[in-house]
């Protein structure tokens, strides 16, 4: 419907002969009584057209040529507000429509023949996924389901690192535990991994391979440690519904020149010089207050330096957008990346960073602290295990990812509507449970009369299904999935109404056929949203 509106009301603007057409903006009026939708694009014109909005809005109006079997009004407001009223066959067609989509309903071409690449986890395999991966994890999932919908062609890429520092002492915590476990004295590494995880690893070696690697270096451990870490998040990874595409190794990087050929393209351009043993990049130029070290004194490569290859890598592999899943602690090295890019001829608007807030465990009132070097961190697992896999990725889902999330045990384990996923799961499950019953007390022949659905909570549900493709979108475009979440809120809300105000089971047959048809309708939106989210729509609760 808002394609059809902006035709009718772009159709009219041409009256005014503008210079500049303002893009228009259509809205559901927060109070039902209002309308259907409404624009704004009256008081907009005010400024450029030197004149009342009401007076604006009455010419556009007038101007207007509309399909009355879609719009059965369109009245002025306030200061110059133009809400419009769906005819009550409009509402019938787009329901039927939405009844023959079916598990289709929802899904736009919108992003049709877009590649898009979407790179988050990325978690080192230094240590099991941690609820910090885990709200990672999911948003990056999600925001490549919502993408997926809106038509694009989405490769997920989890980007590692197996080399330096962090894996020798990896292989260094690996191997003083397991000297520990045959009884022989070994200093443990200083900053080392003191995680259970260590211990199990170094027992694994020694029932495989005894007293063989007592005078080994640390390399066996560490390769060791590699595996067994990298085959644990790939079944955490699974357990939460995600599948990667493609695994990126940053240590490639080095392998194939790539590191230096951004370092020697950035200094034939003028924007790398050496200072202090170091060498500079000149962020100055894109507009910093300092410019930024690239390769440290001790030749070692700050994480700007493989980020800047890592994404020219990506732009050459053709993909029209990049999307990068980071936490807070990026936030003041992910500017100098797209500097990079930039400098070195890449289109940086190809590339779209989200920066989520990090998570707090709350468990019996009090902050959990975690640490992944420590023994005293929450795992992912850890977490699935407490609260489910669905609960999980509800709850690392329902705010703004640039809000800080606290993630409350108790009220994730609270089964009933003081817990947000079980409300909506409940509606599904209570839909189910009303088709069941209806399946028992009527036999239903001939065609389902749609237009016997003529009460207000009836026609305020229509609405809100209506509704389904635009707030996928929306979600997609701000990559915020919390805004799927509360659309889906809204259908269960508008559900319970109708299921309060309509009696379904009980009634004349062809009412009662219409409004199981609505109901229906009502669990495949709320069983398609789910589904984008990565939980389950269960039948029976």
């Amino acid at each position: 419907m808002n394609e059809y509106l902006e035709k009718i009301i772009t159709s009219s603007l041409e009256q005014f002969e503008l210079e500049e057409t303002p893009e228009i903006h259509l809205e559901a009026p927060k109070v039902e009584s209002h309308g259907d939708a409404s624009t704004n694009i009256a008081m907009m014109l005010a400024k450029p057209l030197r004149n009342n909005p009401r007076a604006i809005a009455q010419q556009l109006v007038d101007g207007m040529e509309y399909d009355e079997a879609k719009i059965s009004s369109v009245e002025i407001a306030g200061p110059g507000f133009i809400n419009f009223r769906f005819a009550e066959d409009y509402l019938f067609d787009e329901l039927d429509s939405i009844i023959k989509a079916g598990e289709e309903y929802g899904k736009t071409d919108a992003q049709k023949g877009k590649k898009v690449q979407i790179e988050f986890v990325s978690a080192n395999p230094t240590g099991p996924l941690t609820v910090g991966h885990g709200r990672n994890a999911v948003l990056g999932d999600t925001v490549a389901r919502l993408m997926e919908w809106t038509g694009a062609e989405v490769d997920r890429e989890y980007y590692f690192n197996n080399a330096g520092r962090q894996m020798r002492v990896l292989g260094q915590s690996v191997q003083a535990r397991y000297l520990e476990i045959l009884g022989k004295d070994h200093e443990f590494p200083e900053g080392g991994y003191e995680g259970e995880y260590i211990r199990d690893i170094a027992q694994e070696l020694v029932d495989e391979k005894g007293e063989e690697l007592a005078d080994a270096d640390w390399t066996p451990f560490k390769e060791k440690a590699e595996k067994a870490i990298f085959a644990d998040i790939d079944g955490t990874l699974k357990r939460m519904k995600i599948h990667m595409d493609n695994h990126f190794n940053e240590h490639s990087l080095y392998e194939n020149g790539d590191i230096d050929s951004v370092v020697q393209r950035l200094r034939d351009k003028g924007l790398v010089y050496e200072a202090d043993g170091a060498t500079w990049f000149k962020t100055t130029e894109f507009g910093k207050e300092k410019d930024t070290v690239l390769i440290k004194s001790t030749g070692e490569p700050t994480y700007r330096l493989p980020d800047i290859a890592y994404h020219s890598n990506k732009l050459d592999r053709g993909y029209d957008l990049c999307i990068d899943v980071f936490g807070a602690d990026h936030i003041a090295t992910y500017p100098d990346v797209l500097s990079g890019i930039s400098a070195l001829g890449y289109n940086k608007e190809k590339v779209d960073v989200i920066i989520y807030q990090f998570v707090t465990i709350v468990k019996d009132g009090q902050p959990f602290k975690m640490s992944t070097r420590k023994a005293n961190f929450v795992t992912l697992d850890e977490l699935m295990d407490e609260v489910g896999a669905d609960v999980t990725r509800f709850f690392f889902l329902m705010r703004s990812p640039n809000t800080h999330l606290e993630f409350d045990i108790a009220q994730a384990k609270e089964a009933g509507e003081k817990n947000p996923v079980f409300y909506l799961q409940y509606a599904h499950a209570r839909i189910h449970s009303i088709l069941r019953k209806a399946e028992e007390e009527y036999s239903f022949s001939g065609d389902v009369k749609l237009n016997l659905l003529k009460e207000d909570a009836e026609s305020s549900l229509i609405k809100t299904l209506f509704k389904f493709p635009g707030a996928i979108q929306s979600a997609a475009d701000a990559r915020e999935p919390h805004r799927l979440i509360n659309f889906l809120n809204d259908v269960a809300s508008a559900f319970t109404t109708f299921y309060h105000d309509c009696r379904i089971i009980g009634v004349d047959e062809e009412l009662a056929q219409a409004r199981i048809e609505l109901a229906k309708v009502t669990a495949q939106v709320l069983n398609n949203g789910l589904k984008i989210l990565g939980i389950t729509a269960p039948e029976r609760m």
